[in-house]
């Protein structure tokens, strides 16, 4: 997946029945950006990552990693691909009945052949980046919601994925646990160079780590802007790019 653009989406449509919910959605995700999906509530920024890894297809259109298709990509290639991938998806979906250290091994256990040895010092080592140093053998009922999200991200970074996606990262946090993961998304593009989607709605995460965007309208069922959303505040002349990116209140008219 050694490609500048590590995902592009081109001209995907995608139904549920009859029922169109997205189309003419086509972008690029630059290596090592954070690129965020931004929208309102019925926008389709869940149905378009569904799409992205595979758990939805598409109507019409492609998504490529590199230069593979991913949904013309026989099976083999296809799970090749999402082994590259991590997921953080909105409420974190750990095993309740397993401690912080069993939920980060499973894709370990289930996808490589290291030992229990080797696996231990993984699973400590991602608990470590995400600031979770002596929580192993927590339960997720036993930590708060933060570290929840900070748990479940180093599960989706236990097989050292090229692509990370958050769905909703800050959905149900408290705005002081928010800014915290919104740091660590940070640091994982500093550090490690991991190329990072985020599906999310909350301006002030947007605003503090995006480098670029896409903006989906739930009534066109499209995308109408692009771009830094920084820039698009300051220089959009759409009035819901900027009813959006002020919360409601109209940005003033660009001259």
């Amino acid at each position: 997946m050694s490609h500048e653009y590590p995902i592009s989406v081109r001209d995907i449509s995608v139904a549920y029945n009859s029922t169109r919910v997205l189309s003419g959605i086509s972008f690029s995700v630059k290596r090592g950006e954070i690129f965020v999906v931004m929208g309102g509530s019925g926008s389709g920024k869940s149905t378009l990552m569904k799409t992205m890894v595979g758990l939805l297809p598409p109507e019409g259109g492609q998504v490529f990693y590199g230069t593979t298709s991913f949904w013309e990509a026989g099976d083999d290639l296809r799970e090749d691909i999402l082994r590259r991938i991590g997921i953080l998806y909105q409420r974190g979906a750990l095993w309740s009945s397993m401690t912080l250290a069993e939920n980060v091994a499973l894709p370990l256990e289930e996808f490589t052949g290291l030992t229990p040895g080797e696996i231990r010092d993984i699973v400590s080592f991602k608990l470590a980046l995400v600031g979770l140093s002596g929580f192993e053998n927590s339960y997720p009922s036993e930590i708060s919601g933060g570290m929840m999200k900070r748990a479940a991200l180093a599960r989706a970074m236990a097989l050292d994925p090229e692509i990370l996606f958050f769905d909703e990262p800050s959905a149900g946090l408290d705005p002081v646990s928010a800014r915290l993961l919104d740091e660590l998304i940070l640091e994982l593009k500093e550090n490690l160079k991991t190329t990072i989607i985020v599906i999310t709605h909350d301006l002030e995460s947007i605003f503090s780590i995006a480098d670029n965007s896409i903006f989906l309208d739930s009534a066109l069922r499209t995308m109408i802007a692009s771009g830094n959303p920084k820039t698009l505040l300051e220089h959009s002349q759409d009035i819901r790019v900027r009813r959006f990116l002020t919360r409601g209140r109209i940005a003033p008219q660009v001259e």
